[in-house]
């Protein structure tokens, strides 16, 4: 081995170890991967500037102001509080109600803060029904990401694996393409959230005290409704083909220009440990593809996989990225497995696509620990859950959507 490929495995080795110990915040982690890698020689200042200037990036940042935006004029909560209302209409029903709408709009919007004003909601509906909150949150977490798989801006991880894919050479990703196999994957983790899951969950009481849906923040109606307009242009723009990241910055700094959201306020909602985790994550991921060694690990699994088809080796790519998003962050295990994804369906002689789509279903499928994706965590505390929790109910919804997936990835993208 090269001294560049054996300092970047070392490299590499030493962040995820952090990530996955968890006693090293992600953002350090991959930032201290990335400087290192410059510090040897491996990473240029042009790798450098390509990764924190990713379109990734600038959508992602865009996407958070706009989410803000919604979230400050009262819009956010207006939809969810809404949806509480469904309680003393529908009874029981209204329950899995709330949780769908929910997963639905985290399709569109960060599921973080639709998880934060939907748990007193939810916590609320399961005591007016006489049932144990924690019956309902995790499924609420649940839900919120299998919806956020559902379209290309509903998680940072799609965005993330679209930029990837695009630095490989391949075309983008429109905003709904990815929908057909999110759906169906969202459609069978529904049912298991629906009939099986509840069994599964602990009846007894003792989740924390929150405040009730109606002291969120208070609807402005004409700037919460410019905000909808604009949010609405940067979706139909979207999805009529044009860059998510131009169309969602321009969204933002219209809001800006409008006086919508103060600035102040648009910094707040930028979320920089993530944005600079993910850039970190890209400079190690190029590495591996500048070093040669993506390439020598897809030669490798192709040389087990080749004889059983192109089948088995989407179904090794889904597994090992599942696994791995289980141990550390969703967005560095999208960084380091879309290269070698793409890499090994070109080794095989198929499309990437059906590849990249496993890579970014399976990245965004974090069920089995509290801690793999962030509304897991914020779940875990409201509802006083204990790590075997998330095992018990989370790991079986891994492997019904693990089968969904794989069922409908050649399906609606063949080889």
């Amino acid at each position: 081995m090269t001294f560049p490929q054996i300092a970047t495995l070392t490299v590499l080795g030493l962040v995820v170890v952090a990530l996955a110990s968890s006693r090293v915040r992600a953002d350090v982690a991959a930032l201290a991967g990335a400087g290192a890698l410059a510090a040897l020689g491996v990473a240029s200042v042009e790798d450098l500037q390509r990764s924190f200037a990713s379109p990734a990036l600038v959508a992602l940042a865009s996407l958070f102001v706009l989410a803000e935006a919604l979230d400050r004029t009262g819009v956010m909560g207006l939809m969810v509080r809404t949806a509480s209302k469904l309680v003393s209409r529908l009874g029981a029903a209204s329950a899995p109600i709330i949780i769908a709408f929910c997963g639905a709009l985290s399709g569109f919007l960060n599921n973080t803060p639709l998880v934060i004003l939907a748990a007193p909601i939810v916590q609320d509906a399961a005591h007016k029904l006489g049932w144990s909150p924690k019956k309902l949150l995790i499924p609420l977490s649940y839900a919120s990401i299998l919806g956020g798989a559902c379209t290309l801006i509903g998680t940072s991880t799609n965005l993330l694996v679209d930029d990837m894919a695009r630095r490989s050479g391949l075309p983008h990703f429109t905003l709904f393409e990815i929908t057909p196999v999110g759906v169906w994957v969202a459609a069978a983790g529904g049912l298991y959230l629906l009939f099986v899951a509840p069994r599964l969950l602990p009846a007894e009481d003792g989740v924390a005290e929150l405040p009730k849906a109606s002291e969120k923040r208070p609807l402005r109606v004409l700037p919460g409704l410019f905000a909808t307009a604009v949010f609405a242009f940067v979706l139909g723009a979207a999805a009529g083909g044009l860059p998510i990241a131009i169309v969602s910055f321009t969204g933002a700094v219209v809001l800006l220009l409008a006086r919508i959201i103060k600035p102040e306020e648009a910094y707040a909602g930028l979320r920089p440990q993530v944005l600079l985790m993910i850039a970190g994550m890209l400079v190690v991921g190029s590495a591996l593809d500048k070093t040669g060694l993506a390439r020598t690990a897809t030669d490798a699994v192709a040389t087990f996989t080749q004889p059983i088809g192109p089948i088995a080796a989407l179904a090794a790519v889904y597994v090992a990225t599942l696994i791995l998003t289980e141990l550390m962050s969703n967005a560095a295990v999208a960084v380091l497995m879309t290269p070698l994804a793409i890499g090994l369906a070109q080794n095989l002689g198929v499309d990437p696509r059906p590849f990249v789509v496993a890579v970014m279903m399976s990245a965004s499928a974090a069920f089995a620990t509290p801690f793999g994706y962030q509304t897991n965590a914020i779940v875990h505390h409201i509802g006083n859950y204990s790590y075997f929790d998330f095992v018990r109910v989370g790991l079986p919804l891994n492997l019904v959507t693990a089968v969904a997936g794989l069922i409908a990835i050649p399906r609606f993208f063949p080889f």
